[in-house]
């Protein structure tokens, strides 16, 4: 019936209609059936994140220790002002709670690290999806860790990539969150984070590069030190200035755009010029030889914990006595090199004919060749008789004319050979003059030592063991075994006072001679410094001419085994000073300490005192573990009689005023300074051991292979100058002290007697021995050496550390 059926023309046109429906109903299914499969991959996720967290969390570290967080912290010593001196240890750090680090810093960390620390969880989901794709296509990590997840990373695991890591990571950070609270966390993460040369957190970071503590750090600073924890030696103020100046202003962009600076600030912090410390700070505290010497006293009582426990000693220095200690040695080390001959350049370089490739060159010199304090290298590039060019580290160019080529003629003369010739390329040493010019110098052979401690408890006020540390750590104070020449002398003339001798004793200055027959060995005839005699003379006058002459006849009269068993109430080894007439002229062997110990006995008023170094030692959180506290001056510490220090104090003053340390009361202009000279045999070693009664300091200088300062040169002439330096500045401000005369001593005619030797003072004839003395027979004098002796490793060790223990 062609009223009801349906044509091809319009089924066809009926059709479309049905279509919608059918796609509906596709992409229903489509989408129900995607809905289901992530629905299974979630719930399997879930399923594999649950067996994950059952299997692993339980093999998780214990984190229970991080609430009371002790990184590895070094030791540090310190001066009694609290100046560090010295640390110790593989890893540099501070340890600041989070409440004293300033809130710049953690707002700088924050902006850069994880803005959103303290309102998530402690996972950034979308960032770990991200760093995974980035590991599956073997991309560079996007870098998603929160800090609690660094945290986590820095304590406990290793660097490794690998899904396995990632898993205890996050597992780890879960566990974090849940048992710290979010400054417990910041405060581990600003304190264990490793940020370059050796720094760890950011209070170590600080001191290494910009040489202040944390709490002074500017926003410009805490963003420079902010951008170090992404890659410490790419981002690092010192090697890569340029980049780290970089992420610094991305960083202060950074603490803009979260609100934590405003835009002034952050334009102050971008125009801020930063110091960066490079090098060695010139302001800094150099006591080096007192840090060793500190390292090995604690090592010994804390073994290897020395280095990670966090150890704070306090030294009885005084930082500022030490700095100008430091100076006053130097100085009057390289006052004496001014007048020795110039031994020629330290090296040679070719320099390229190419300005860039000569610049490399020179660099790669000067930094194999470092400055030396205030002597300085440089490589020459121009040379003559009149004028040397030279350069220095970052190109900068000095120019020596005049008086500054004075100490390197020798150097420049057309005739010099070829090792001592300055011409371009030769790497020179160059310091500035007072006048701020340049004069050509060199690094000195000549070795001294100074140390300085107070003679009423033994405190070590100043130590300087050698010229440089890092050239000789040999320590002269502690290990260098010389002959002290005349300046052994008092305690001669001390053990004298109690064999009946007295000030004015008079004894002749004439001429002796022992033969072979006498001394068992090579005939001796021994001279006067100055090759003359005066003839007959009193003690006083003796002494303050430093008379050889009259020492060996004094020991003569009392006896050299009594003067060998007197110098030990001094702290002397008596083995060390055989019993020969020529320990009266300080044949035998000391050492600087054992020197100012000596005198110090003179001092304070006949009393042994031991030198001491360590005040305090205390923990990483100021709990004191050991303070030192000297017992008071007793007759139980007791060397010689108060009377006798009396009448040696005053010789020694005599000494000072008019003697052959004469400049010292000239110079300081203050009566109480007492102290002596000492010369050795062809001027190879020069003292001065002096003292005011609140301070007792000793100055050495020689060869460590021993050989002739110069004909010229003595203790007055190169140690007594140093020692002035020194006290001009330690002395100011403190009050002149007279010694009060003890019980048993009596002024005749303004010369001091013992009570029992008052009547008839001063009335012995020349040549003869004082009412009381007994003669001794006549012994061989030693082996006139004079090498620096040092004891075996073990004993040497265990010396230097008894020495400092109080």
């Amino acid at each position: 019936m062609p009223s009801s059926a349906q044509t091809p023309d319009s089924r066809s046109k009926s059709s479309p209609a049905k279509r919608p429906s059918s796609w509906s109903r596709s992409l229903v299914k489509f989408f129900l059936g995607s809905i289901g499969l992530v629905l299974a991959g979630l719930v399997g996720l879930a399923i594999f994140l649950a067996v994950a967290l059952a299997v692993a969390y339980p093999n998780l570290p214990d984190i229970s220790a991080l609430s009371d967080y002790r990184p590895k912290q070094p030791l540090r010593v310190y001066t009694s002002d609290g100046v560090i001196i010295g640390e110790f240890g593989e890893e540099r750090r501070r340890l600041t709670p989070i409440d004293e680090i300033p809130q710049i810093m953690k707002d700088a960390v924050l902006a850069i690290e994880d803005a959103r620390f303290f309102s998530h969880g402690g996972v950034d989901y979308l960032g770990v999806v991200r760093a995974a794709l980035a590991n599956l296509g073997r991309a560079k990590s996007q870098g998603a860790s929160t800090i609690t997840m660094q945290v986590a990373r820095n304590v406990y695991l290793t660097a490794e990539k690998s899904y396995t890591r990632k898993i205890y990571e996050i597992l780890l950070t879960f566990k974090l969150e849940h048992s710290l609270t979010k400054n417990q966390i910041l405060e581990i993460y600003m304190n264990q984070i490793f940020l370059g040369n050796r720094s760890y957190g950011f209070a170590a970071a600080s001191e290494t590069y910009f040489g202040k503590p944390l709490k002074d750090v500017s926003i410009a600073e805490a963003a420079m030190l902010a951008g170090l924890p992404k890659a410490p030696s790419t981002y690092n103020p010192i090697a890569n200035p340029t980049r780290a100046k970089t992420r610094q202003l991305y960083i202060i962009e950074r603490m803009e755009q979260n609100g934590f600076i405003t835009a002034q600030q952050a334009k102050t912090a971008r125009e801020e010029e930063l110091h960066i410390r490079t090098g060695r700070d010139a302001g800094r505290v150099h006591a080096e030889y007192v840090a060793e010497t500190v390292r090995q006293l604690v090592f010994s009582q804390y073994g290897e914990e020395t280095y990670t426990r966090g150890l704070n000693v306090y030294t009885t220095l005084k930082s500022t006595d030490q700095s100008v200690a430091y100076k006053a040695l130097r100085k009057g080390i390289m006052d004496y090199e001014r007048r020795q001959i110039y031994r020629g350049p330290e090296k040679f370089i070719d320099l390229p004919s190419n300005p860039q490739e000569t610049e490399d060159a020179i660099d790669e010199a000067l930094a194999d060749n470092p400055d030396n304090g205030d002597i300085m290298s440089a490589v020459v590039l121009e040379a003559s008789p009149k004028r040397i060019l030279a350069m220095r580290l970052n190109s900068e160019k000095v120019t020596i004319t005049g008086e500054g080529l004075r100490p390197a003629q020798s150097g420049l003369a057309d005739k010099a050979g070829p090792n001592i010739k300055i011409r371009p390329g030769a790497l020179i040493r160059v310091a500035k003059t007072p006048k701020d010019t340049w004069e050509i110098t060199q690094l000195p052979e000549v070795e001294g030592a100074f140390v300085a401690m107070d003679p009423r408890d033994g405190a070590v006020r100043a130590l300087i063991g050698g010229f440089d540390f890092g050239k000789n750590k040999f320590n002269h104070v502690t290990q260098a075994w010389r002959q002290p020449g005349s300046s052994f002398k008092p305690f001669i003339y001390s053990a004298a006072l109690e064999k009946g001798f007295t000030p004015a004793t008079v004894v002749n200055d004439a001429p002796l001679f022992f033969d072979a027959g006498v001394t068992g060995g090579q005939p001796w005839e021994p001279k006067n410094y100055d090759g003359g005699f005066e003839g007959p003379m009193s003690l006083r006058t003796a002494l303050k001419k430093s008379k050889n002459l009259v020492s060996i006849r004094i020991l003569q009269s009392i006896g050299a085994k009594y003067g060998q068993e007197w110098v030990t109430r001094f702290g002397f080894d008596a083995d060390k000073h055989p019993a020969y007439l020529t320990m009266a002229l300080g044949a035998g062997s000391v050492t600087p300490m054992q020197m100012v110990t000596g005198y110090s006995v003179f001092a304070n008023g006949g009393y042994r005192v031991n030198p001491y170094l360590i005040a305090k030692i205390t923990d990483q959180r100021g709990k004191v573990l050991l303070e030192s506290t000297p017992p008071a001056l007793n007759e139980s510490m007791r060397g010689i009689d108060a009377r006798n220090a009396f009448v040696m104090d005053s010789l020694l003053q005599e000494v000072a005023r008019s003697g052959t340390a004469a400049k010292a009361q000239a110079v300081l202009k203050r009566p109480d300074i007492f102290g002596k000279t000492g010369t050795t045999n062809d001027s190879i070693d020069t003292w001065f051991v002096g003292f005011q009664p609140t301070l007792a300091a000793a100055v050495w200088m020689g060869y460590d292979t021993p050989k002739k300062l110069g004909d010229r040169e003595t203790g007055g002439g190169l140690s007594l100058p140093i020692w002035i330096n020194f006290m001009e500045y330690a002395l100011k401000g403190v009050p002149v002290t007279e010694y009060q005369p003890p019980e048993g001593v009596v002024n005749l005619n303004g010369e001091w007697y013992y009570d029992e030797y008052a009547k008839g003072a001063g009335i012995s004839s020349v040549g003869m021995l004082p009412e009381g003395a007994s003669s001794a027979e006549t012994n061989p004098p030693p082996d006139p050496g004079g090498a620096i002796q040092v004891l075996p490793p073990s004993d040497e060790k265990k010396r230097i550390l008894d020495l400092f223990k109080n």
